[in-house]
């Protein structure tokens, strides 16, 4: 049987690598993805993948990357959107939107979108990595980019509940056409993701509570199950899952006319971006 590609974002570490190392294993073919050279150049290394480095909180580097992945990989079968991570106090990146949101949702939405005409002659499947956090988090179309009421935590749940609207307009939009996609939540992983995090949550991962959560390989298990199970016999497309069974997610989750505006919402803000590169100095 022919290896089939697959992409994995935030791959340098967590559970990322472990996905990335059980892949390989298994005989696919693993591209990884992370903002850390030294770290991406590493995992690539120990399991003879291919590597690119992006930093997702620059959308211009977002769209080069996937230029990259088009020109290299005529054909991607599975791309999991899995880099993210909760973020400090509100700050704006490069592009003019607030970090969480655009590190968590923005950057793999316009991954995703830039690579779509590959996916879907690939009838690819398309994993978002969210969280049992977008139970706190609270989607304001007119707010976005949390320019009121910023608190840290929301903005980490916001940004996992729009990975859990993407992934369900995803498949409304381009489920006729081949794509399937699924969202879910690994469980409370000991990793670094919250290094740079002003929130309470990261404090579980330098105490005591450590020894409570789940490995790295633990963790990535419904990630690898998502990307080796058959989509339509295993799990359903769009839908949430934790534990490889479908969980319950914030009810806004559950709003197909928000998934539409968001989608919409998304796809004029990178848009803009993109003019605003486009236009003379």
């Amino acid at each position: 049987m022919t290896a089939r590609t697959i992409v994995i974002t935030g791959a340098s570490d967590g559970i990322g690598a472990s996905a990335a190392r059980t892949l390989s294993q298994e005989g696919e073919r693993v591209v990884v993805v992370g903002r850390s050279a030294e770290k991406t150049e590493s995992l690539a290394k120990e399991i003879g993948a291919d590597y690119f480095v992006a930093d997702f909180a620059e959308l211009a580097q977002v769209r080069e990357l996937a230029r990259q992945l088009k020109e290299k990989y005529p054909r991607i079968d599975v791309l999991a959107n899995n880099a993210g991570g909760i973020m400090g106090p509100r700050q704006l990146t490069v592009d003019g939107h607030e970090k969480t949101f655009q590190v968590n949702h923005l950057a793999p939405f316009l991954l995703t979108t830039e690579l779509m005409d590959v996916l879907t002659t690939s009838n690819a499947t398309v994993i978002n990595t969210a969280s049992a956090a977008n139970g706190f988090g609270k989607l304001d179309l007119d707010d976005l980019d949390s320019a009121q009421n910023y608190s840290t935590n929301r903005a980490y749940g916001t940004g996992k509940l729009a990975n859990i609207l993407f992934t369900t307009e995803l498949n409304h939009r381009y489920g006729a056409v081949g794509i399937t996609t699924a969202a879910f939540h690994p469980g409370v992983v000991a990793t670094n993701f919250s290094a740079e995090s002003t929130s309470p949550m990261r404090h579980a991962y330098k105490t005591f509570l450590n020894r409570f959560l789940l490995s790295p390989e633990q963790g990535a298990d419904t990630l690898v199950w998502l990307a080796t199970a058959t989509p339509g016999q295993d799990w359903v497309s769009g839908a949430y899952y934790a534990k490889r069974a479908l969980a319950k997610a914030n009810k806004q989750a559950y709003d197909a006319e928000l998934a539409r505006e968001l989608w919409d919402r998304s796809e004029a803000m990178v848009a803009q971006d993109l003019d605003k590169l486009d236009s003379p100095a």
